[in-house]
């Protein structure tokens, strides 16, 4: 043979070969993969990967590979705003995930409404993620809502130990901003006044002066709102100053280091979650608790790093596969009308019913959160 049709077969192979790589369908995640908050990345990665793992084990979607793409944003707006216009751009992602910071998705949610790229929040909480005003709004979640947390915190406040005034300790930032505006009207519906409401920064080390303040003005507990190492300091205040007031705290604890860095008072916070790996599983659950066994070495319930992560990307991943075949497309507005269009689907949290509407693109609510604790390392329900 000569080497001209040496050379037409071979480009003819390569372009099979591009062309087969290209059949596949790529899922982007942008999270903190590293620093302080990096469990959640990794929490995240996990569910993600497990049901990316069963899909492609049937097939996939429509018949093609899923594969994941990940990058680091740090916990930074800029980094995730910047990986998150590389993923779309480079990669040509079908769709992408966030991770646990709300102002790392805040920065991101005007690109993927501009590039009509659906974002689905596994971790973020702020109430304006979803609710962000764009019409249409690409934007969905399976995770909590802040307004519907800071409803949860409150009520579990007053009805385990008895509260009446609570202190509020916040991030400064628009996380913190998020709940300062839910808390305020969850306790107004519940007829409680607030002692007062301090604010922390992600590098204070020292929040006595904070703390000193709302056990002046009366405070019976402190509810918190922060992420593993701002969290932690106040947890170290606290424990400085003798001072046993219970704390309730939203679930940014639970991405990183908390327990370790605070030491064997982390257990009194208690603090919300979707969903734990202890009890009596559903299905799902079995059928994602031995993967993890089989695919990172899990041992018990109480090894699963951050099972909020792990358990939110899982249900929606799989909710976003239903939307593709129900779209047979890519296209991410067709991609965004299918997941109206999602019929029930037995997850590892619940079985959704037509998880998604028009007017409301939150998968989960109130009835779907828990609390827990740090228990010897381990995240465990309360009581437990």
């Amino acid at each position: 043979m000569s080497s001209k049709p040496r050379l037409l077969l071979l480009a003819a192979g390569l372009a099979f070969a591009c062309g087969a790589a290209a059949q596949d369908i790529k899922i982007g995640l942008v999270a903190a993969l590293t620093g302080a908050s990096a469990q959640s990345g990794e929490a995240i990665t996990r569910g993600l990967a497990i049901a990316i793992d069963e899909l492609n084990a049937k097939g996939g979607i429509m018949g093609r590979k899923v594969t994941l793409v990940r990058r680091d944003d740090e916990s930074s707006p800029p980094k995730g705003l910047a990986a998150a216009r590389e993923l779309i751009s480079n990669e040509k992602v079908a769709a992408l995930f966030g991770g646990i910071d709300s102002p790392v998705s805040l920065a991101i949610i005007p690109v993927v409404n501009k590039e009509k790229m659906p974002f689905i929040g596994v971790w973020a909480a702020a109430t304006n993620i979803t609710k962000n005003g764009a019409n249409p709004n690409y934007v969905f979640r399976v995770s909590a809502q802040d307004d519907l947390v800071d409803i949860k915190l409150v009520r579990y406040a007053m009805q385990t130990y008895g509260v009446k005034k609570p202190g509020l300790v916040l991030i400064n930032n628009p996380w913190g901003e998020s709940n300062e505006k839910g808390l305020k009207v969850a306790a107004e519906a519940a007829k409680i006044a607030i002692a007062g409401i301090e604010k922390i920064e992600p590098n204070d080390v020292d929040m006595t002066a904070q703390l000193t303040r709302l056990r002046n003005a009366g405070a019976d507990a402190l509810i918190l709102v922060a992420n593993a190492a701002p969290g932690a300091q106040m947890m170290k205040a606290r424990e400085r100053m003798g001072w046993k007031v219970p704390v309730v705290s939203h679930w940014g604890i639970s991405g990183g280091r908390f327990d370790e860095l605070v030491g064997p008072t982390a257990g009194d916070a208690h603090f919300v979650q979707t969903y734990s790996f202890f009890g009596n599983l559903n299905d799902a659950g079995k059928r994602v608790f031995t993967a993890m066994q089989t695919k990172y070495g899990i041992k018990t319930p109480a090894d699963v790093l951050a099972p909020v992560g792990t358990a939110n990307a899982y249900d929606a991943m799989h909710l976003v596969a239903r939307a593709i075949e129900k779209a047979r497309s890519t296209d991410g507005e067709a991609i965004r009308k299918a997941m109206y269009e999602i019929d029930d689907y037995a997850g590892l949290i619940k079985t959704y019913r037509k998880p998604f509407a028009p007017n409301d693109h939150e998968g989960l609510g109130p009835d779907d959160y828990i609390m827990v604790k740090f228990e010897g390392g381990k995240i465990v329900p309360v009581g437990k």
